[in-house]
Protein backbone atom coordinates (compact mmCIF):
# COMPACT_ATOMS: atom_id res chain seq x y z
CA UNK A 1 0.00 0.00 0.00
CA UNK A 2 1.58 3.49 -0.81
CA UNK A 3 1.04 6.41 1.62
CA UNK A 4 1.84 9.98 0.48
CA UNK A 5 4.17 12.28 2.60
CA UNK A 6 4.39 15.93 2.40
CA UNK A 7 8.00 17.10 2.30
CA UNK A 8 9.41 20.00 3.08
CA UNK A 9 12.19 20.30 0.37
CA UNK A 10 13.27 23.65 0.56
CA UNK A 11 11.72 26.46 -1.86
CA UNK A 12 9.77 23.52 -3.29
CA UNK A 13 7.11 24.49 -1.48
CA UNK A 14 4.92 21.74 -4.44
CA UNK A 15 7.29 18.91 -4.20
CA UNK A 16 5.38 15.91 -2.76
CA UNK A 17 7.23 12.91 -1.76
CA UNK A 18 5.56 9.86 -1.15
CA UNK A 19 6.74 6.44 1.00
CA UNK A 20 6.15 3.30 0.15
CA UNK A 21 4.59 1.31 3.41
CA UNK A 22 6.46 0.69 6.40
CA UNK A 23 6.65 -1.43 9.47
CA UNK A 24 7.44 -0.65 13.02
CA UNK A 25 10.61 -1.86 14.32
CA UNK A 26 12.32 -1.97 10.53
CA UNK A 27 14.71 1.01 10.41
CA UNK A 28 17.68 -0.05 9.66
CA UNK A 29 18.49 2.38 7.06
CA UNK A 30 16.69 5.25 5.36
CA UNK A 31 16.39 4.41 1.37
CA UNK A 32 15.44 6.81 -0.59
CA UNK A 33 15.06 7.64 -4.82
CA UNK A 34 14.86 10.47 -6.72
CA UNK A 35 13.49 9.68 -10.28
CA UNK A 36 14.75 11.11 -13.67
CA UNK A 37 12.20 13.40 -15.59
CA UNK A 38 9.14 11.72 -16.33
CA UNK A 39 6.36 10.46 -14.27
CA UNK A 40 7.37 7.54 -11.75
CA UNK A 41 5.10 5.14 -14.00
CA UNK A 42 6.33 5.43 -17.23
CA UNK A 43 6.17 1.50 -18.34
CA UNK A 44 10.21 2.15 -18.82
CA UNK A 45 12.58 3.11 -17.01
CA UNK A 46 11.57 4.75 -13.82
CA UNK A 47 8.93 2.45 -13.29
CA UNK A 48 11.65 -0.25 -13.42
CA UNK A 49 13.47 1.21 -10.50
CA UNK A 50 10.09 1.68 -8.49
CA UNK A 51 9.32 -2.28 -9.15
CA UNK A 52 13.11 -2.70 -7.61
CA UNK A 53 11.82 -0.35 -4.61
CA UNK A 54 8.42 -1.62 -3.92
CA UNK A 55 10.09 -5.18 -4.15
CA UNK A 56 12.77 -4.53 -1.30
CA UNK A 57 9.74 -2.72 0.89
CA UNK A 58 7.51 -5.98 0.49
CA UNK A 59 10.60 -8.32 1.56
CA UNK A 60 11.81 -5.88 4.44
CA UNK A 61 8.80 -3.49 5.60
CA UNK A 62 11.36 -0.45 5.02
CA UNK A 63 10.05 2.34 3.82
CA UNK A 64 11.91 3.54 0.29
CA UNK A 65 10.91 7.37 0.08
CA UNK A 66 10.56 8.99 -3.79
CA UNK A 67 11.04 12.16 -5.43
CA UNK A 68 9.69 12.65 -8.46
CA UNK A 69 11.00 16.23 -10.45
CA UNK A 70 9.49 18.31 -13.19
CA UNK A 71 12.74 19.98 -14.09
CA UNK A 72 16.42 19.71 -13.98
CA UNK A 73 16.54 22.21 -10.71
CA UNK A 74 15.04 19.93 -8.33
CA UNK A 75 17.73 17.34 -8.73
CA UNK A 76 20.27 18.87 -6.67
CA UNK A 77 17.57 20.27 -3.53
CA UNK A 78 16.16 16.34 -3.55
CA UNK A 79 19.38 15.08 -2.93
CA UNK A 80 20.64 17.40 -0.39
CA UNK A 81 17.85 17.47 1.44
CA UNK A 82 17.50 13.63 1.48
CA UNK A 83 21.02 13.85 2.88
CA UNK A 84 20.09 16.11 5.08
CA UNK A 85 17.41 14.15 6.85
CA UNK A 86 19.97 10.88 7.00
CA UNK A 87 18.50 8.99 4.01
CA UNK A 88 20.75 6.47 3.06
CA UNK A 89 21.56 5.00 0.07
CA UNK A 90 20.02 7.50 -2.20
CA UNK A 91 19.08 6.32 -5.23
CA UNK A 92 20.00 8.71 -8.17
CA UNK A 93 17.87 7.53 -11.63
CA UNK A 94 19.68 8.54 -14.85
CA UNK A 95 22.71 10.04 -15.97
CA UNK A 96 21.48 13.67 -15.90
CA UNK A 97 21.91 13.04 -12.25
CA UNK A 98 25.53 12.28 -12.50
CA UNK A 99 27.31 15.90 -11.62
CA UNK A 100 24.75 16.82 -9.00
CA UNK A 101 25.30 13.14 -7.32
CA UNK A 102 28.72 13.97 -7.34
CA UNK A 103 28.36 17.50 -5.44
CA UNK A 104 26.48 16.31 -3.02
CA UNK A 105 28.12 13.11 -2.03
CA UNK A 106 31.31 15.63 -1.77
CA UNK A 107 29.30 17.49 0.65
CA UNK A 108 27.81 14.19 2.68
CA UNK A 109 30.68 11.74 2.54
CA UNK A 110 28.45 9.15 5.15
CA UNK A 111 25.63 9.35 3.00
CA UNK A 112 25.91 6.57 0.28
CA UNK A 113 24.68 7.54 -3.49
CA UNK A 114 23.89 4.75 -6.15
CA UNK A 115 23.59 6.21 -9.58
CA UNK A 116 21.76 4.09 -12.18
CA UNK A 117 22.94 4.64 -15.67
CA UNK A 118 25.57 7.06 -15.25
CA UNK A 119 29.22 7.35 -13.67
CA UNK A 120 30.31 10.31 -11.97
CA UNK A 121 33.91 11.75 -13.02
CA UNK A 122 35.58 11.26 -9.59
CA UNK A 123 35.30 7.74 -7.72
CA UNK A 124 34.24 8.62 -4.41
CA UNK A 125 34.25 6.24 -1.48
CA UNK A 126 30.39 7.14 -1.02
CA UNK A 127 29.38 6.65 -4.38
CA UNK A 128 27.94 3.44 -6.32
CA UNK A 129 27.76 3.83 -9.93
CA UNK A 130 25.67 0.98 -12.37
CA UNK A 131 26.13 1.05 -15.75
CA UNK A 132 24.65 -1.31 -18.81
CA UNK A 133 26.11 -2.82 -21.63
CA UNK A 134 22.65 -1.86 -23.73
CA UNK A 135 24.43 -2.64 -26.80
CA UNK A 136 24.30 -5.97 -26.22
CA UNK A 137 20.50 -6.02 -25.73
CA UNK A 138 19.95 -4.05 -28.33
CA UNK A 139 21.82 -6.50 -30.89
CA UNK A 140 19.33 -9.25 -30.11
CA UNK A 141 16.27 -7.27 -30.45
CA UNK A 142 17.49 -5.93 -33.55
CA UNK A 143 18.30 -9.93 -34.76
CA UNK A 144 14.67 -10.72 -34.07
CA UNK A 145 13.19 -7.29 -35.90
CA UNK A 146 15.23 -7.90 -38.94
CA UNK A 147 13.70 -11.64 -38.85
CA UNK A 148 10.24 -10.70 -38.48
CA UNK A 149 10.25 -7.96 -40.64
CA UNK A 150 8.68 -8.91 -44.44
CA UNK A 151 9.69 -5.51 -45.68
CA UNK A 152 13.29 -6.16 -45.14
CA UNK A 153 12.96 -1.90 -43.40
CA UNK A 154 13.04 -1.60 -39.29
CA UNK A 155 12.47 1.42 -37.41
CA UNK A 156 14.44 3.04 -34.09
CA UNK A 157 12.94 5.93 -32.52
CA UNK A 158 15.32 6.77 -30.19
CA UNK A 159 14.27 9.99 -27.00
CA UNK A 160 17.30 12.70 -26.40
CA UNK A 161 19.90 12.71 -29.13
CA UNK A 162 22.31 11.83 -26.84
CA UNK A 163 25.44 9.07 -26.65
CA UNK A 164 23.39 6.38 -24.72
CA UNK A 165 20.95 6.46 -27.26
CA UNK A 166 22.98 6.51 -29.91
CA UNK A 167 24.48 3.19 -28.66
CA UNK A 168 21.05 1.56 -27.94
CA UNK A 169 20.32 2.15 -31.77
CA UNK A 170 24.21 1.03 -33.07
CA UNK A 171 23.43 -2.18 -31.27
CA UNK A 172 20.56 -2.44 -32.91
CA UNK A 173 21.89 -1.95 -36.42
CA UNK A 174 24.75 -4.14 -35.76
CA UNK A 175 22.08 -6.84 -34.67
CA UNK A 176 19.91 -6.70 -37.51
CA UNK A 177 22.53 -6.87 -40.16
CA UNK A 178 24.60 -9.83 -38.40
CA UNK A 179 20.57 -11.92 -38.88
CA UNK A 180 19.82 -9.90 -42.80
CA UNK A 181 22.70 -7.72 -44.15
CA UNK A 182 20.79 -6.61 -46.40
CA UNK A 183 18.35 -4.97 -43.33
CA UNK A 184 17.15 -0.84 -43.76
CA UNK A 185 17.27 0.64 -40.83
CA UNK A 186 15.54 3.96 -40.17
CA UNK A 187 16.36 6.38 -37.20
CA UNK A 188 14.70 8.90 -35.91
CA UNK A 189 15.39 10.77 -32.54
CA UNK A 190 13.13 13.20 -30.90
CA UNK A 191 14.68 15.72 -29.79
CA UNK A 192 17.94 17.41 -28.08
CA UNK A 193 16.72 18.57 -24.50
CA UNK A 194 15.53 16.18 -21.83
CA UNK A 195 11.84 16.76 -23.09
CA UNK A 196 12.26 14.45 -25.01
CA UNK A 197 11.82 11.75 -23.26
CA UNK A 198 8.28 12.46 -22.37
CA UNK A 199 6.51 13.76 -25.93
CA UNK A 200 4.60 10.70 -26.55
CA UNK A 201 2.97 12.11 -29.34
CA UNK A 202 5.90 13.35 -30.66
CA UNK A 203 7.09 9.58 -30.73
CA UNK A 204 3.85 8.32 -32.29
CA UNK A 205 4.12 10.60 -35.13
CA UNK A 206 7.81 9.60 -36.05
CA UNK A 207 6.31 6.32 -35.55
CA UNK A 208 3.94 6.86 -38.31
CA UNK A 209 6.29 8.55 -40.72
CA UNK A 210 8.66 5.45 -40.29
CA UNK A 211 5.65 3.03 -41.31
CA UNK A 212 4.85 5.42 -44.41
CA UNK A 213 8.34 4.62 -45.44
CA UNK A 214 8.28 0.98 -45.18
CA UNK A 215 9.33 -0.26 -41.71
CA UNK A 216 7.45 -2.58 -40.51
CA UNK A 217 9.30 -3.43 -36.70
CA UNK A 218 9.80 -0.31 -34.66
CA UNK A 219 12.19 0.02 -31.77
CA UNK A 220 11.80 2.83 -29.06
CA UNK A 221 14.52 3.82 -26.66
CA UNK A 222 12.64 6.72 -25.60
CA UNK A 223 11.45 6.73 -22.24
CA UNK A 224 7.65 7.63 -21.93
CA UNK A 225 7.71 8.92 -25.68
CA UNK A 226 8.47 4.86 -26.23
CA UNK A 227 4.32 4.79 -25.26
CA UNK A 228 3.41 6.55 -28.06
CA UNK A 229 5.35 4.73 -30.76
CA UNK A 230 4.61 1.52 -29.33
CA UNK A 231 0.28 2.86 -29.59
CA UNK A 232 0.99 4.13 -33.04
CA UNK A 233 2.58 -0.26 -33.90
CA UNK A 234 -0.42 -1.13 -32.32
CA UNK A 235 -3.00 1.62 -34.40
CA UNK A 236 -1.30 0.36 -37.69
CA UNK A 237 -0.84 -2.98 -36.92
CA UNK A 238 2.93 -3.23 -36.47
CA UNK A 239 5.51 -4.45 -34.71
CA UNK A 240 6.91 -2.43 -31.61
CA UNK A 241 9.76 -3.62 -29.52
CA UNK A 242 9.74 -2.15 -25.80
CA UNK A 243 12.42 -0.70 -23.72
CA UNK A 244 14.06 -0.95 -19.89
CA UNK A 245 10.81 -2.83 -18.61
CA UNK A 246 9.16 -5.82 -20.25
CA UNK A 247 6.63 -3.58 -21.90
CA UNK A 248 5.07 -6.76 -23.97
CA UNK A 249 1.68 -6.96 -21.84
CA UNK A 250 1.17 -3.15 -22.97
CA UNK A 251 -0.12 -3.81 -26.63
CA UNK A 252 -0.29 -7.89 -26.80
CA UNK A 253 -0.44 -8.78 -30.18
CA UNK A 254 2.23 -6.14 -31.73
CA UNK A 255 5.10 -6.22 -29.32
CA UNK A 256 7.68 -8.36 -30.64
CA UNK A 257 9.75 -8.56 -27.79
CA UNK A 258 11.30 -5.89 -24.85
CA UNK A 259 15.00 -5.16 -24.34
CA UNK A 260 15.21 -5.03 -20.79
CA UNK A 261 17.41 -3.53 -18.08
CA UNK A 262 18.06 -4.63 -15.11
CA UNK A 263 17.22 -1.09 -13.32
CA UNK A 264 15.12 -2.90 -10.79
CA UNK A 265 18.04 -5.14 -9.68
CA UNK A 266 19.90 -2.42 -9.17
CA UNK A 267 17.98 -0.76 -7.08
CA UNK A 268 16.64 -3.23 -4.95
CA UNK A 269 20.28 -4.28 -4.52
CA UNK A 270 21.24 -0.83 -3.20
CA UNK A 271 19.08 -1.06 -0.52
CA UNK A 272 19.47 -4.85 0.31
CA UNK A 273 23.42 -4.46 0.13
CA UNK A 274 22.98 -1.41 2.56
CA UNK A 275 20.77 -3.21 4.62
CA UNK A 276 23.44 -5.95 5.41
CA UNK A 277 26.28 -3.87 5.63
CA UNK A 278 27.66 -4.85 2.30
CA UNK A 279 27.15 -1.68 -0.08
CA UNK A 280 30.36 -0.80 -1.88
CA UNK A 281 31.29 2.30 -3.81
CA UNK A 282 32.56 1.83 -7.15
CA UNK A 283 31.37 1.48 -10.89
CA UNK A 284 29.70 -1.72 -12.03
CA UNK A 285 28.82 -2.41 -15.77
CA UNK A 286 26.04 -5.16 -16.18
CA UNK A 287 25.71 -6.47 -19.68
CA UNK A 288 24.38 -10.05 -21.10
CA UNK A 289 26.74 -12.08 -19.09
CA UNK A 290 25.49 -10.73 -15.55
CA UNK A 291 21.93 -10.61 -16.91
CA UNK A 292 22.03 -6.82 -16.80
CA UNK A 293 20.33 -7.32 -20.35
CA UNK A 294 18.56 -9.23 -22.00
CA UNK A 295 15.17 -9.62 -24.60
CA UNK A 296 11.52 -10.59 -23.27
CA UNK A 297 9.88 -13.79 -23.80
CA UNK A 298 6.54 -14.39 -22.16
CA UNK A 299 3.01 -15.30 -22.68
CA UNK A 300 2.01 -11.74 -24.58
CA UNK A 301 4.60 -11.88 -27.42
CA UNK A 302 5.42 -15.52 -27.59
CA UNK A 303 3.42 -16.37 -30.59
CA UNK A 304 5.42 -14.13 -32.72
CA UNK A 305 8.81 -15.28 -32.04
CA UNK A 306 9.26 -18.33 -33.78
CA UNK A 307 11.70 -21.48 -32.88
CA UNK A 308 14.32 -20.16 -35.57
CA UNK A 309 14.05 -16.61 -34.67
CA UNK A 310 14.51 -17.88 -30.50
CA UNK A 311 17.27 -20.43 -32.14
CA UNK A 312 19.45 -17.36 -33.67
CA UNK A 313 18.97 -14.85 -30.66
CA UNK A 314 20.17 -17.68 -28.20
CA UNK A 315 22.90 -18.24 -29.92
CA UNK A 316 24.34 -15.01 -30.77
CA UNK A 317 23.62 -14.55 -26.62
CA UNK A 318 26.09 -17.46 -26.60
CA UNK A 319 28.71 -15.56 -28.77
CA UNK A 320 28.70 -12.27 -26.95
CA UNK A 321 28.96 -13.74 -23.45
CA UNK A 322 31.57 -15.72 -24.76
CA UNK A 323 33.58 -12.76 -26.50
CA UNK A 324 33.17 -14.18 -30.14
CA UNK A 325 30.92 -11.83 -31.11
CA UNK A 326 31.87 -7.77 -29.69
CA UNK A 327 28.98 -5.58 -30.13
CA UNK A 328 30.21 -2.19 -30.86
CA UNK A 329 29.77 0.17 -28.06
CA UNK A 330 29.08 4.15 -29.75
CA UNK A 331 29.94 5.61 -26.47
CA UNK A 332 33.15 4.33 -26.69
CA UNK A 333 34.27 4.55 -30.85
CA UNK A 334 31.83 7.38 -31.27
CA UNK A 335 30.82 5.25 -34.36
CA UNK A 336 28.39 2.49 -35.46
CA UNK A 337 31.59 0.82 -37.72
CA UNK A 338 34.33 -1.00 -35.99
Amino acid sequence: MLTTLRALVATMGLLAMTSLATTAGAAEIKPAVVFDLGTKFDKSFNEGVFAGAERFTRETGIAVTEFEPTNETQFEQAHRRFAQRGFSPIVAVGFNQASVVEKIAREFPGTKFTLIDGVVKQDLPNVQSVTFREQEGSFLVGLLAAMASKTGMIGFVGGMDIPLIRKFACGYEQGARYAAPKTDVVQNMTGTTPSAWNDPGRGGELARGQFDRGVDVVFAAAGATGLGVLQAASDAGKLAIGVDSNQDRLHPGTMLTSMVKGVDVAAYDSFKFARDDSWTAGATTLGLKENGVDWSLDDDNRALITPAMKAKADEAKAAIVAGTITVIDYTVTKSCKS
